[in-house]
């Protein structure tokens, strides 16, 4: 080799060389930049990272600096009480962006973890809070703020119930704050005692003040309603049944006209408590008759149902109905009379007077009247099934669901209210539209009562803790 050939051989090495050395500078700094301006994670998506990379949600933005410092304040008073500790495996439940999990490990809770519907692991997990992905009795520390906001709020609490480790606390914000939406909430947490309750400010300083709530699973599940006699029956209910719209006390000359000019002033349940937190919202017919005699003229259209889905049962023996409700999309026809015991019951039937078919009857007529027994009853008569209502209320709803019920039973009232109240079955139902037939002024033959024994009937309802309003 000549040294010429040399020459451009040595020339091009040293180039290279330090072409070389300028690569393995930029990288230098590269990492330098990074570990000074990141800290020691390397992220997902970073040129450089010399050790294996998990994908981790980035930093918060500085905006969100503002609600890491929020919660961290909030976990820290928790720690302070008891109910949280630096050793406590933890869950965030629904957290959108993980400011909660990133308060948690800020303030030394390391084994903290996060579920929602976006992952972002490993600080956020995907999950849903109805099913979590975890196993049983796990956490020490549950919290979640996005409850208000869940469709199943019984599988939402029930998931919580089954991966706190008993003994552990779980802590909810809620807006919830009237005294039966917070009863209907405990209620979600049966295996659960309430710990603390009070009302803190929210992470936006421009919102409303918010409800937190801190509870201790218990070894034993509660079980609030025991099927006795006497309603368990919140302060609040009675200041609601104590405000509700004032019984009529005199027999009016014109009930109907009285009575439907009565029903604008009731104060809907509705309209004073929040039933965010109920597992299922029902609505029974009692008495339905026809389609639009009730279910398609008042409740569908009247009753406040403030955008929850009730299931529709319409009780109602008389066949003629029968072959309407096959038609009907979301009601569920239960096609026998309500009664106080299963058996078979004679009905005196009203004919139309004038004995002209097809001619169009008035309010009342060819209706099922006073339910007899097959003993007892003599006369024109309709055999038709009866059943045990306050049994099936018992199996068919529980005291987690919304209840509202309507009774027109033609003078069946004076046999199923005192066996409600009897068998506790009425406990099962949050609110009451009841018409009571009497023998107005003592000229309508049909009926035996006297409006003075409705008053009462409707008097011992509320009294005993019922929300009743007069039906017309």
């Amino acid at each position: 080799m000549d040294a010429t050939a040399l020459k451009s051989s040595l020339l091009r090495n040293i180039l290279l060389l330090r072409l070389l050395s300028f690569a393995v500078l930029i990288l230098a700094l590269r990492f330098t930049y990074l570990v000074a301006a990141r800290g020691r994670s390397c992220l997902s998506g970073d040129d450089f990272c010399f050790s294996p990379v998990h994908r981790v949600s980035p930093l918060p933005l500085k905006k969100s600096q503002r609600v890491i410092d929020y919660y961290s304040t909030v976990f820290q008073n928790l720690i302070l009480e008891g109910f949280l500790s630096p050793n406590s495996k933890s869950l965030c439940i629904g957290t959108l962006t993980g400011e909660e999990v990133y308060a948690l490990k800020r303030i030394g809770v390391a084994d903290s973890i996060g579920i929602s519907d976006n992952a972002s692991p490993p600080l956020i997990l995907r999950g849903r809070p109805q099913h979590q992905p975890f196993d049983d009795n796990i956490f020490d520390f549950e919290y979640s703020n996005s409850l208000d906001q869940s469709g199943r709020p019984v599988e939402f609490a029930s998931e919580i119930c089954r991966t706190l480790r008993p003994g552990g606390f779980v802590v909810v914000h809620t807006g919830a704050k009237d005294p039966y939406s917070f009863q209907s909430f405990l209620d979600l947490f049966n295996c659960c005692r309430l710990s603390r309750c009070r009302e803190i400010e929210g992470p936006d300083p421009s919102s409303s003040e918010i409800r937190e709530i801190v509870m201790k699973k218990e070894m034993e599940k509660r079980h609030p309603y025991s099927g006795g006699r006497k309603c368990y029956v919140p302060g609040l209910k009675w200041e609601i049944i104590l405000n509700a719209e004032p019984l009529i006390k005199k027999e009016p000359l014109k009930p109907w006209i009285t009575l439907k000019r009565n029903m604008k002033n009731t104060r809907y349940l509705t309209s004073v408590v929040d039933i965010r937190f109920k597992q299922r919202y029902v609505y029974i017919d009692v008495g339905a008759r026809n389609y639009g005699s009730s279910i398609g003229s008042w409740f569908k259209k009247q009753y406040p149902k403030l955008g929850k889905r009730f299931e529709i049962f319409a009780i109602e023996g008389h066949k003629a109905f029968r072959e309407e409700y096959k038609m009907k999309k979301g009601v569920k026809l239960v096609p026998y009379a309500a009664w106080i015991r299963n058996e078979t019951l004679f009905f005196e039937i009203t004919r139309d007077p004038t004995g002209k078919k097809g001619r169009r009857r008035a309010r009342g007529r060819n209706r099922i009247h006073p339910v007899q027994s097959s003993t007892g009853y003599v006369g024109e008569e309709g055999k038709i099934e009866g059943f045990d209502f306050a049994e099936w209320l018992k199996m068919e709803v529980c005291d987690r669901d919304f209840v509202v019920m309507k009774m027109d039973v033609e003078g069946a009232e004076f046999h199923l209210i005192p066996r409600l109240l009897e068998t506790g079955a009425i406990c099962l139902v949050d609110e009451v539209f009841l018409k009571c037939h009497y023998n107005r002024w003592q000229r309508s033959p049909k009926y035996h009562k006297t409006y003075a024994q409705c008053l009462q009937l409707f008097t011992s309802l509320r009294e005993s803790g019922v929300l009743v309003h007069q039906w017309w």
